[in-house]
């Protein structure tokens, strides 16, 4: 089956989507995007990046820890990259955001209370 290219931007699309809300992994998006959208191996697909096939497989995979480099090496060809978020659920970060005193304090400094 071969897909048009109005359907592989769509799916694309739907990938970078699913990522930014968390619900779909750096690596399944990865051999999501390179299974459905270029029907490539691995192997092809890592020349292609210029990143080598372990650095792929790794990725895949969810393992170690891929450089930045190396993540917009294998969603360029499909006009993505790596960036930041805005996170829509309550997290620890909008929590110091909404409490300016915690903030003043900084990550694991104690209130005044802790010390009495």
């Amino acid at each position: 089956m071969t897909m048009t290219l109005e359907e592989r931007g769509a799916l694309i699309d739907s990938v970078q989507q699913e990522m930014a809300a968390g619900r779909l992994p750096i690596g399944d998006a990865v051999r999501r995007l390179r299974t459905d959208v270029t029907g490539l191996h691995q192997s092809q697909f890592a020349r292609m990046c210029r990143i080598s096939l372990r650095t792929l497989i790794h990725i895949e995979h969810g393992d170690g820890n891929p450089t930045l480099k190396s993540l917009n090496a294998v969603f360029k060809p499909f006009g993505l990259q790596m960036g930041v978020v805005k996170v829509h659920k309550t997290s620890r970060a909008r929590s110091l955001l909404n409490d300016p005193q915690r903030l003043e304090k900084g990550p694991g400094i104690p209130g005044p209370s802790a010390l009495n």
